[in-house]
């Protein structure tokens, strides 16, 4: 995510998602969460529900009268909608207490970690929350709701029915606050206790011995252009910076987005929650035509191999794979989706070759689940590289 151990946290989902190290979609942090700053007496002034990152907007009134503004980085839209948090628990005016890491470089600037409402009720970055009966919040330590399968397993021409929304399974923080600990899977939460080292954590190599091989990424090498283009890679090289999807590999688990799936006759549509990337699978094509116009998304036939449906996408933009790593326009994808016996989990294969960049196949898996909560198409507005102790002076 961005300039927090948040960002680090990108990185480790989209390890998993991958398969491969991964840079997050900002650059390096510059929230310090070994700091705790609070505001006892704030007052609510607004409250943005965007993608990449939501953010909080409060006032603070100091001993000599002088009013500050300050805003604090909340989660994604999707990830806050999963997780409980609606628009309508935050009221303009409304007086709050807030404590949050703070940003080294912009004193305006913070990291939710705890909001207290004005009723008492508490919510911390990575709680799942539900509506209590006295009007108050009420966390549930683990997963909100179980999302319920009401399709049928197969479509009337036989195929596997992939029709619906889907969402990886959430990983959040051990300590709800966002502050320590590590990324743990959602379903596991209430057997995990705040302070236990990330998953698939490391530390520095012990023993001496030779240095590692050259890096690898979804198990391959890259190219000497492509090793020179990802060590200069910078944070404006980023497509997230520009609200653009990275890739069709990256989105489609990154950061707990919630997707879509819809079969036609002849097409199947998939649309990415992640910064809302539609593509369309034509099942009616043998092959690609010639004179595709390049895309974000490519050009993609599809076929099923017995219960798998194969999707075969070239035709791409010059872009990112999965930052630092490029691709050139002669990317080609194949995608193998398949659905367990049970309709509750969608997994994905996939490898990638690019002449220019991958000295071998890039490769993967990831794996998806009915939603727990609807496709939408969230709003983006990346400010994370926004100074905004410097836009406040200018009002």
């Amino acid at each position: 995510m961005r300039s927090s151990v948040l960002r680090s946290i990108a990185v480790f989902i989209a390890s998993i998602a991958l398969s491969t190290p991964a840079s997050a979609h900002h650059g390096s942090g510059t929230f310090d969460l070994t700091k705790t700053v609070s505001f006892p007496e704030a007052r609510l002034t607004k409250l943005e529900f965007y993608n990449p990152h939501g953010w909080l907007y409060f006032e603070t009134t100091e001993a000599d009268g002088r009013v500050m503004k300050h805003r604090c980085e909340m989660r994604s839209a999707h990830v806050l909608r999963r997780s409980g948090w609606t628009p309508d628990l935050f009221h303009v005016g409304e007086r709050i207490q807030v404590t949050a890491s703070p940003d080294r470089a912009d004193p305006a600037s913070c990291y939710l970690q705890t909001i207290v409402f004005a009723n008492g009720s508490r919510m911390d970055r990575y709680g799942q929350y539900v509506k209590a009966p006295d009007g108050e919040i009420k966390e549930v330590r683990g997963e909100l709701r179980q999302a319920k399968v009401n399709r049928p397993l197969r479509r009337p021409t036989g195929e596997p029915n992939i029709s619906g929304e889907w969402a990886p399974e959430q990983l959040v923080m051990a300590d709800p606050r966002g502050v320590g600990g590590g990324l743990v899977r959602l379903s596991t939460i209430a057997e995990t206790a705040p302070g236990q080292p990330r998953a698939g954590g490391g530390g520095p190599r012990r023993g001496g011995g030779p240095p590692p091989g050259p890096r690898t990424y979804g198990g391959t090498e890259l190219t000497e252009l492509g090793t020179k283009e990802a060590a200069a890679f910078g944070q404006q090289d980023n497509p997230r910076f520009r609200c653009e999807t990275t890739s069709i590999l990256f989105d489609w688990t990154f950061d707990g987005p919630v997707n879509r799936i819809t079969q036609n006759k002849d097409t199947i549509v998939i649309e990415y929650g992640q910064l809302n990337l539609k593509r369309t699978v034509f099942m009616n094509m043998k092959e690609h035509p010639a004179g595709v116009k390049p895309s974000r998304a490519g050009h993609s036939i599809g076929r099923w191999d017995g219960d798998t449906l194969v999707v075969d996408t070239v035709g791409f933009l010059p872009g990112v794979l999965n930052a630092p790593v490029r691709h050139s326009d002669k990317l080609h994808v194949v995608e193998r989706f398949s659905l367990d016996s049970t309709g509750t989990t969608l997994t994905r294969n996939y490898q990638a070759d690019d002449p220019a960049y991958l000295k071998g196949k890039y490769s993967g898996e990831d794996k998806v689940q009915p939603a727990d909560a609807s496709y939408t198409q969230d709003k983006c507005k990346e400010q994370g590289f926004t100074d905004y102790s410097k836009q406040v002076q200018k009002k």
